[in-house]
């Protein structure tokens, strides 16, 4: 199992301190450096500074957004970062959700699997530099009738295919990233629960294609806090208002699929407590009703010892990379977290 890191979004007041982060990952051998975008940083550009500043590690989005960009658009950003970085770049996709997509971009928020469909197989098509025409039901190309004619993308790839990702939670979204995709971008993962609510759908996907698990990337983000295994209850609290924003505040009362994963689970009714409290605006009170169960098993506490043994866990569950969020107050810290990383990886005997 490797190693990766997500920077999570920029502009948060720690950009300088990110790029530390990046360039120690660098050093230390961790294999993708991923970055993500919502309504403020995008990940181009945070990525385009990264690879410039590092030598070996791949970096990635987690995610672009699908309604913030045409696909041939992001075919063309994907094949110049992977040029610029020599070969470094993984493309992540995903659809957001309805807040962003029709209150930031005005892109209505309907058959995200089908539009999903559709712009991987033009994203494709295009880094592929064929001629690129494609008759859909979300997208056109040409547009009929008018001056519009089959381009090639002018830019050459480093490499001929560039890995893409799909943000996945549901059910039918993990099956048809099984099956369209090279791998997948979870979040809020328990090993204790990964095969039920992750990897049954994506086998499913990748049966449909006529393939196997074998070679797809299975790569969840976990926050990472180091301490002592008798402060869990403190280092979960670090967590709380991560959790709650997610479980309780992420997309809408209808349209919540973190919520969705933690009644998954088994949280039925602490998910559906979590949310009341977060959309009445008591995110205190929300961040109190998360199970200190739940933080333990969806992120990575504890000694070096303990976050090896957790690390065991999902990598016998089936992860292929552990992508950490590592927390702390200071750059030290997080740099701290970064190298307890690669010590529990060792530590597991999975480096």
């Amino acid at each position: 199992m490797q190693l990766g890191i997500n920077l999570g979004y920029w502009g948060a007041g720690m950009d300088g301190d990110n790029l530390a982060v990046a360039k120690e990952a660098d050093r230390l051998g961790y294999a993708v450096c991923w970055a993500a975008e919502a309504y403020g940083s995008d990940a181009a550009t945070v990525l385009s500074w990264v690879a410039a500043q590092t030598e070996r590690i791949d970096v990635g989005s987690a995610i672009f957004q699908i309604p913030a960009r045409q696909p041939a658009m992001t075919a063309m950003t994907a094949a110049t970062l992977d040029t610029l970085s020599g070969g470094r770049f993984r493309l992540g996709l995903g659809v957001s959700g309805p807040q962003v997509s029709e209150g930031w971009y005005g892109v209505k928020f309907d058959k995200p699997l089908a539009r999903t469909r559709e712009y991987v197989e033009i994203v494709r098509r295009a880094m592929s530099r064929e001629r690129l025409s494609y008759e859909g039901e979300h997208w056109t190309l040409p547009l009929p009738g008018g001056p519009g004619k089959p381009l090639k993308l002018t830019v050459h790839p480093q490499r001929e295919h560039i890995p893409l990702y799909i943000a996945a939670i549901g059910p039918k979204n993990l099956e048809q990233t099984g099956e369209i995709a090279d791998g997948a971008l979870l979040i809020f993962p328990a090993a204790e629960h990964l095969e039920e609510t992750t990897l049954t759908h994506l086998r499913a996907g990748r049966e449909k294609a006529g393939k196997t698990l074998d070679g797809f990337d299975v790569c969840p983000t976990l926050p990472l806090a180091v301490g002592a295994d008798q402060d869990l209850a403190a280092l979960a609290d670090t967590f709380r208002p991560y959790t709650a924003l997610y479980v309780g505040g992420m997309g809408s009362a209808k349209q919540n699929f973190y919520n969705r994963l933690a009644r998954r689970m088994g949280y039925e009714k602490e998910a559906a407590e979590i949310q009341e409290k977060y959309l009445s605006g008591d995110k205190q009170g929300a961040a109190a009703a998360i199970p200190q169960d739940l933080i333990d098993k969806t992120t990575l506490l504890g000694s070096v010892e303990r976050i090896a043994d957790r690390m065991k866990a999902y990598a016998d569950a089936g992860v292929t990379t552990l992508s950490l969020a590592p927390a702390g107050f200071t750059l030290e810290e997080r740099l701290a977290s970064l190298r307890a990383g690669i010590e529990a990886l060792e530590h597991a005997g999975l480096a």
